[in-house]
């Protein structure tokens, strides 16, 4: 049985992030919180836990079950990890989805019409 594990690595082998330097990278910017608290990459975790996770617009909340030693598949994701997002944080995230351009970053592709109405008004200063 594994005691302790690094963030960094266990956030990589329950698939939070693709690669463990995205993970890492995450965990140094403040993007993922142990127990409320920003944590370096080196801060190992245990069972009983919990992380919060910065998923723009949200933060996502899971309570270690299980550590880990390699990476896993995602059917067995559920094993190790237990999701505790709050129903009000997820409901913001569909009411984001409903907003028009959410998906779409600035400045990427066609403008929307508001930004096109911005754009028309450049040619006459």
């Amino acid at each position: 049985m594994i005691s302790d594990i690094r963030i960094d690595k266990f956030v990589w082998a329950v698939r939070l992030y693709k690669t463990r330097s995205i993970g890492a990278e995450a965990v140094k910017t403040g993007q993922v919180l142990l127990n409320d608290s920003p944590v370096k990459a080196a801060q190992t975790v245990k069972p009983g836990d919990v992380l919060k996770i910065k998923r723009n617009p949200i933060w996502r909340t899971y309570k270690i079950k299980e550590l880990l030693k390699n990476r896993v598949g995602a059917k067995l994701v559920d094993q190790y990890i237990e999701d505790c997002t709050a129903p009000e944080e997820l409901e913001k995230l569909e009411m984001m989805k409903l907003m028009p351009g959410y998906d779409r970053e600035k400045g990427a592709g066609r403008p929307t019409k508001k930004e096109r109405r911005d754009l028309d008004g450049w040619d006459t200063w």
